[in-house]
């Protein structure tokens, strides 16, 4: 988290706003080097494909009311469902009709409120025309009069936050989806479409039916809506050891940019087949705050894509207070606890909360000994769940002068087993935080143009901290940029951010190197490709997003 006197602040801001977004939700794909129209018999026996269609119907079914505990626990009631769903038996026995290509435009269901499931069952061809299709990315893109969601081998991809793609669109806006960057020749792919005339609280005289649909297909490498940009980037060796960790002329890549201050990533590993992530989703992509804007981004290696995960992340207006008068009022830092849920350090609100499979919020902590949090900054598990957070007071508006502070300190806290405990408070800017390999050491991190060190404290079994010792002190070094996030490596290597870059230090405190890209990383997270490569960190630096390539990975 970066602090700036008010001066710079207001210079900073000024500076962001004349970057150009390379969010924009209209941004027109990459011309593909080859495209399929699913409309013609032509395309569609290119891939030995089969269009074949059924209506779908609003059902009577039993469910629960909601219980005490927000689940489908209460007493039984009569609700409504759709017959066919996919992924039961029925839909397999629907009464499914083959359909020529050609007849896609023909208006299908009994109209008003109506619905219907198009399904499409095809094989990816070794070449189009004199285009090889080996490795290729393949994109799917429909239009369906008036809203489409789309499922892939039965499963709809589903994001907090997600507009397109898999789901609803808009009226009768094109839903591109991406369905694989590794084609294989002769690889099965199923598509069902499900297409619903609407508006539906207004259904009007009219059906559903396709509007267009073709597979766009890209050389490897092609096909992203923000393609990943090769950028300058300074290595600095001072130990042999260091090429141990990245190899020498390495290159980071921009992924996204526009950003008003990208802070807090946290990589959300993949799940297997049927698990979902609260806010949905199974994982496979990074998630990081804008603190500025008050929203947690969502970045997919597979497509290219930022998208926004949630809004209002870090300040919902509890009180009623101004938010015009906090300068980082989102969250901030994130990590996903042992058992996959992601925690979140909410600057604005002064709590730290976890979101649940179901997508409510659960609050974890918010005062201590009856009184407020400053501004919970970052966080790291403890493999047994136990919980550690940084509580600076960089959220509120005026910092340590800020008359809504109640807490005498700063504090690193823990929470395990219910119960919260400050366990250091010999830091006036606690910030970035992670655990040696075997958790015995827990180094912190501390954000002050006096004292800007790292600190490494030994780990008691109930949470405890002890035997504080320095780790790193850069306090020589003049001007305001202090140390900002950390992390440890599997082989024990800790990364800080620092006013040069990220330093790499050994276990033992020995400066390795420093990897600098061109903008200031602010922090950082380990994670990986689409290709499964996981030696890769990420890193949110001022207004972008970018990655770099390591030969080491993350502890965990």
């Amino acid at each position: 988290m970066l602090v700036h006197r008010a001066s710079s602040f207001i210079a900073l801001i000024a500076v962001c706003t004349t970057v150009t977004p390379a969010l924009a939700a209209d941004q027109s794909p990459d011309v593909p080097d080859a495209v399929i129209d699913l409309r013609t018999p032509a395309g569609v026996s290119l891939i030995a494909g089969q269009w074949r269609y059924t209506d779908a119907h609003i059902i009577d079914a039993d469910f629960h009311a909601p219980g005490p505990d927000n689940k489908p626990t209460g007493p039984v009631v009569r609700t409504h469902d759709i017959h066919p769903r996919i992924g039961s038996p029925d839909f397999e026995s629907a009464p499914w009709q083959a359909i020529g290509p050609d007849s896609l435009e023909a208006r299908r269901s009994n109209g008003r409120l109506a619905f219907g499931w198009y399904r499409l069952d095809f094989t990816t061809p070794q070449n189009i025309g004199d285009f090889a299709t080996e490795d290729s990315t393949i994109v799917l893109e429909l239009t369906v009069d008036d809203y489409a969601e789309v499922w892939v081998d039965g499963a709809l991809s589903q994001t907090l936050g997600q507009s397109g793609g898999a789901l609803v669109t808009g009226w009768n806006a094109p839903n591109r989806l991406t369905i694989t960057r590794h084609a294989k020749p002769g690889q099965r792919v199923q598509i069902a479409v499900f297409a619903a005339n609407g508006p539906l609280s207004d259904p009007p005289p009219n059906y559903v039916w396709f509007r267009s649909a073709t597979l766009d297909f890209y050389k490897p490498g092609r096909g992203w809506v923000n393609t990943p940009t090769p950028v300058a980037t300074e290595l600095t060796r001072l130990d042999p050891a260091f090429d141990a960790i990245i190899a020498p002329g390495t290159k980071a890549e921009r992924l996204a940019d526009g950003f008003s201050f990208a802070e807090g990533p946290v990589w959300v590993p993949r799940l297997p087949p049927g698990k979902t992530y609260g806010g949905g989703g199974a994982g496979g992509y990074l998630l990081f705050s804008d603190p500025n804007k008050n929203v947690i981004h969502r970045w997919d290696p597979a497509t290219g894509d930022a998208s926004i995960f949630r809004t209002k992340s870090g300040y919902t207006g509890v009180g009623g207070e101004n938010i015009g008068a906090y300068h980082q009022p989102g969250s901030n830092g994130l990590a996903i606890s042992p058992d996959g849920r992601l925690t979140i350090c909410e600057h604005g609100n002064r709590r730290v909360t976890r979101l649940e499979p179901n997508g409510s919020i659960t609050v974890l902590a918010d005062r201590s000994q009856g009184r407020r949090l400053n501004s919970p900054n970052d966080l790291v598990y403890r493999s047994d769940g136990a919980l550690y957070f940084t509580d600076p007071p960089f959220g509120l508006p005026r910092v340590n002068d800020d008359p809504r502070k109640e807490l005498p300190y700063s504090a690193v806290f823990c929470l395990t087993n219910g119960a919260l405990k400050p366990v250091a408070t010999d830091l006036k800017g606690p910030n970035g935080l992670a655990f040696s390999p075997d958790e015995r050491h827990l180094y912190v991190d501390n954000w002050d143009e006096q004292r800007k060190v790292i600190m490494r404290y030994d780990v008691a079994a109930d949470g405890t901290l002890s035997n504080a010792t320095t780790f790193v002190d850069l306090t020589s070094i003049p001007g305001e940029i202090c140390f900002d996030g950390l992390k440890v490596d599997a082989r024990g290597n800790v990364y800080a951010s620092a006013p040069d870059g990220i330093r790499v230090y050994s276990p033992q405190g020995a400066h390795l190197g420093t990897i600098s890209p061109p903008e200031l990383p602010a922090n950082f997270a380990f994670g990986a490709r689409a290709d499964g490569n996981e030696n890769i960190l990420y890193m949110t630096a001022r207004t972008g997003l970018y990655r770099i390539r390591l030969n080491a990975v993350g502890k965990d």
